[in-house]
């Protein structure tokens, strides 16, 4: 049982400090629902549930987060370019 709340609480933990970080290096334009302070107080004093509210109503849409970056290409080895010489 103690093992179970060990395990628990560094769970929490490790929620609650990326929760932290993420909020506090986000764009305050981009939060949704609430100011960043009003997220970072949450967060600190309510943490497992803060921090899931933050990951869920707080973090911003899609702004490409995760996704891969075009690949430039320079003109000599581009076959799109090369074709149209």
């Amino acid at each position: 049982m103690l093992r179970l709340a060990v395990i628990a609480l560094i769970i929490t933990l490790a929620l609650m400090i990326f929760s932290i970080i993420d909020c506090s290096r986000t764009a305050e334009n981009n939060i949704r629902s609430l100011p960043k302070w009003a997220w970072l107080v949450i967060i600190i004093f309510v943490p497992a549930i803060g921090a899931i509210a933050w990951i869920i109503a707080g973090r911003p849409k899609g702004d490409g987060r995760g996704r891969r970056k075009r690949r430039i290409v320079p003109p000599d080895d581009n076959p799109d370019f090369l074709r149209k010489l």
